[in-house]
């Protein structure tokens, strides 16, 4: 199984992959990576962070534009991805495996949460 067949999507173009242990992996999705273009810097939070689902959890600068990224579902930073800080054209790389951004422990209702977020198969359709 993939890991686009696991994850969600939101429509701000961040996924969001279940471990299933009430932890979250947070990226953004290859179609974000694709419009982005050529990433050149990232900025995560500090561990221990929490923030609401919505909410701008980092920023990421490309060769074409900044954007915020938010938060997809309410947590806590557990952990961040130094080699994607210290190498942000990893994302452009693999934005799944390698260039995910923050792992969160959910602090919100969490089935409620993930309401509006899209399986990827349907998140693609939405952007033709």
């Amino acid at each position: 199984m993939s890991i686009t067949e696991k994850i969600l999507c939101s429509k701000s173009h961040e996924f969001l992959l279940d471990n299933g242990d009430n932890t979250f992996t947070i990226g953004l999705t290859d179609y974000a990576v694709e419009q982005l273009g050529d990433i050149v810097f990232l900025e995560l939070p500090e561990t221990g962070a929490e923030f609401k689902k919505g909410e701008t959890f980092a920023t990421v600068e490309s060769v074409k534009a900044a954007s915020e990224i938010y938060m997809p579902v309410s947590g806590k930073i557990l952990k961040i991805n130094e080699d994607a800080v210290n190498s942000p054209e990893i994302l452009n790389e693999d934005s799944y495996e390698k260039g995910w951004l923050v792992k969160i422990e959910a602090t919100g209702d969490i089935q409620a949460e993930q309401g509006d977020l899209l399986e990827y198969e349907d998140y693609k359709e939405e952007l033709e």
